[in-house]
């Protein structure tokens, strides 16, 4: 075997990025057979468009001009999206994901990394109505080093306010930035939800992480349900995990704002 017909050979064992091929394609300007599609639909943010497959929901994004999603969804997925009506069953699955109802979406995550379905999946874990911060997600993963990779997967989240990466802070408290809006579309939608964003920001300005319980003696995120129930009188501000615990505190079993000891 000669050395060109070797390194044809193990040419064709290469394994070609996932969505390669269509994104070249689509970039030759050839037109490929829409297995995805997507809708217009009306949100507490505005005008979205929605895409979906069999798969489940696939990408959430600002109504644009034009061919403007067909054209982001093949840069960011590699594959076709074509306009279609919204099914009835989907859109009811929608909307009530977007109240609060309870109703589990399916998610088609297969276009994005292991590391960025982790931190969407995670992500989808955090209840309407809290926050964690992107420390959080990434002790919650087995990764707690990689708290920027975090914020940079959630910054390119392609299904914002269905896998909720408004409800995700950062460490010191603060808003953060949002991907559907920026800081003043986040503090609405946590505002629908019920989260006062101006009393966390408050928080986070007096160095406050947390908030315990004098007769519990358990320590919580602020939004935490069980640190809603606390009376005032009961309640002690903490600025971190180590002061909490100096002060005999534990971590609640819920929000789990530190690892257990």
């Amino acid at each position: 075997m000669d050395l060109l017909e070797r390194d044809l050979r193990d040419l064709g064992r290469v394994r070609a990025p996932e969505g390669f091929a269509e994104r070249v394609l689509a970039a030759a300007g050839v037109r490929l057979e829409a297995t995805d599609w997507f809708a217009d639909l009306e949100t507490p943010v505005g005008m979205v468009q929605v895409a979906w497959n069999a798969d489940g929901v696939s990408a959430l994004r600002r109504a644009g001009p034009g061919e403007a999603f067909e054209r982001w969804y093949v840069r960011r997925l590699g594959r076709q999206a074509s306009r279609a009506p919204l099914p009835d069953r989907l859109a009811a699955q929608v909307a009530d994901a977007l109240a609060g109802r309870g109703r589990r979406l399916r998610f088609d995550l297969g276009g994005l990394s292991p590391f960025e379905r982790d931190v969407l999946r995670k992500t989808l874990e955090i209840p309407r109505g809290e926050v964690r911060t992107y420390a959080w997600i990434a002790r919650e993963i087995g990764r707690p080093r990689a708290v920027r990779a975090v914020g940079t997967a959630l910054g390119h989240n392609p299904i914002p306010l269905l896998i909720p990466c408004h409800r995700v802070v950062r460490s010191d408290g603060g808003l953060g930035e949002y991907s559907a809006g920026g800081p003043k579309a986040k503090r609405a939608i946590l505002g629908v939800e019920g989260v006062d964003a101006g009393w966390l920001e408050s928080l986070a300005q007096r160095g406050v992480r947390f908030v315990g319980s004098q007769t519990t003696r358990v320590f919580c995120v602020p939004t935490c349900r069980h640190a809603r129930r606390i009376q005032p009188r009961n309640q002690v501000l903490l600025h971190d995990a180590r002061e909490a615990r100096r002060a005999g505190f534990r971590p609640c079993a819920h929000c789990r704002p530190a690892v257990s000891s």
